[in-house]
């Protein structure tokens, strides 16, 4: 009987959020999972955006399943205020929470997926190609995202490792969901952002969380051993606007 196939996410320890929706996808394949968040319903609790804590992360993993054939960097978040407003701990916690725990969980999973045949696939963001409204600092994190895409994906192309990074827009998370029924509740400019990145969408709607988790399925499978470096796009043909 061959063994699962052993996936490490990070940020999926919420609910009703992307990270979860990735969780259960890869469920319903068949892959064992282990979840890594700073607190929730996770597996393992610690900050990723440090070296020791993405170490953790990955040793915890091996000591629970013996191996470790895929790393979704899905962890993000941060801070979303106008550029002039952030301060060293806004800007600490969005570099942070987006680009340090994608370098970190990365440097400490290399060593132990298989080769070929390993899987990196990181949550990036559409804002970085379209500029959105308060999005600035989070677009210098994820743009670092990116970057180191399609970076490792060079580099360990030659190993039969795929690195690909998934970019999505506006998506129906829990939260977007409270934001779009009751506007009343969060800040002005936050609402003005969320109408923005709505208006600049062909389907006219924001997108699912099922929607995400099902091009990172595919590009964690076997199936997509062919595709690395590759930034591919969730975002309702915004990319067309």
């Amino acid at each position: 009987m061959t063994e699962p196939r052993v996936a490490l996410v990070t940020g999926g320890g919420g609910t009703g959020g992307i990270g979860a929706a990735i969780v259960a996808a890869l469920k319903e394949d068949g892959w064992s999972v282990v979840v890594a968040d700073l607190g929730g319903d996770a597996d393992v609790t610690g900050d990723l955006s440090t070296s020791a804590g993405a170490a953790g992360a990955v040793q915890a993993t091996l000591d629970r399943h013996g191996r470790l054939d895929a790393l979704v960097n899905n962890a993000g978040g941060g801070v979303l205020r106008a550029f002039v407003d952030h301060d060293e701990e806004s800007i600490a916690k969005t570099i942070g929470g987006n680009l340090l725990t994608t370098i970190h969980c990365t440097q400490a999973a290399i060593p132990h997926l298989p080769a070929p045949g390993g899987r990196i696939v990181n949550i990036g963001a559409e804002s970085v190609r379209n500029g959105l409204s308060l999005h600035a600092m989070y677009n210098a994190a994820k743009g670092g995202v990116h970057g180191l895409t399609t970076g490792l994906a060079r580099e360990f192309a030659p190993r039969g490792i795929t690195v690909n990074c998934v970019a999505p827009s506006i998506i129906a998370t829990d939260a977007v969901q409270e934001m779009l029924a009751d506007p009343s509740g969060f800040p002005e400019e936050w609402n003005a952002m969320i109408d923005e990145a709505v208006a600049l969408i062909p389907t006219g709607r924001a997108g699912t969380v099922e929607e995400v988790a099902a091009v990172v399925r595919f590009l964690a499978s076997p199936e997509a051993s062919f595709v690395t470096g590759q930034i591919i796009s969730v975002n309702g043909g915004s990319s067309m606007s």
